[in-house]
């Protein structure tokens, strides 16, 4: 059984609300491939080597998180480029990026699923960037320590977190934005946040949490975006019936 591309796509940017974002590059189509989807592949990054296990699945649409275009980089296609989208041409596979709208969305966003693996009841989202708020604050349903928390993304994560201290010893209310938002210290401590969960850190990082009386947690740049991409898969699975699989490329960052 296929699906048409556009369909799928079409949906896809209904549920994620991608007119809600100014992002730092196209949402959703990148790359258009064949016009039948019959399985789709979702990973985090547009890298050859996803590219080449997109191929290996047999993808018809690859959905990824960071997508390949992005604003402020140059417009020639050097030799690394062309060896991507040579990859994608030659496959005939469609490439959709959606980056922010994956980071923001309240039930299948990555900050949201690290909400619910960590047991936190989000009461607010905050960090507006570019023009819908990013990062979700709440409230676990018991008070840990630092050490349990990191344990906590460690298990959602699947790698150990790196830490710094500064806020109380129980904790009781975190910020999470996944990816690259270590500067959000600054509001998390300002809106009286006892913790703040991020992908990775800034060189001032452990001076700020110990300054500010918050404590920073951070779980991996890519180890906190595999998410999102993965439970709308799992979506695209159930309303539409086509096969899926998320392509795991591990990155230490």
């Amino acid at each position: 059984m296929t699906v048409n591309r556009d369909d799928i796509l079409d949906f896809v940017n209904r549920e994620l609300e991608i007119d809600r974002f100014r992002d730092y590059g196209p949402i959703g189509l990148q790359v258009a491939g064949r016009d039948d989807v019959g399985r789709v592949a979702v990973a985090v990054s547009s890298t050859l080597e996803v590219f080449q296990r997109a191929e290996s699945f047999a993808a018809d649409l690859l959905i990824v998180h960071h997508g390949l275009f992005w604003d402020g980089d140059s417009r020639v296609v050097d030799a690394l480029m062309r060896r991507r989208l040579e990859t994608l041409f030659r496959t005939g596979i469609t490439l959709a990026a959606y980056h922010l709208p994956l980071d923001a969305h309240r039930e299948l966003g990555n900050n949201a699923e690290l909400a619910r693996m960590l047991g936190v009841t989000p009461e607010d989202w905050f960090m507006d960037d570019r023009g819908a708020p990013l990062a979700v604050r709440g409230r676990l349903a018991e008070p840990r320590s630092l050490a349990e928390l990191a344990a906590s993304l460690k298990d959602a994560t699947g790698r150990p977190p790196l830490a710094f201290p500064g806020g109380p010893e129980a904790i009781r209310t975190v910020g999470i934005c996944s990816g690259g938002a270590a500067r959000g210290i600054r509001l998390a401590a300002s809106l009286g946040l006892d913790a703040w969960i991020t992908g990775e850190p800034a060189e001032d990082s452990r001076a700020l949490a110990s300054e500010l009386g918050i404590s920073f947690v951070a779980g991996g740049h890519y180890a906190t975006e595999t998410f999102g991409v993965r439970a709308l898969a799992s979506v695209l699975q159930r309303r539409f019936g086509v096969e899926t699989t998320f392509l795991d490329v591990p990155n230490p960052v």
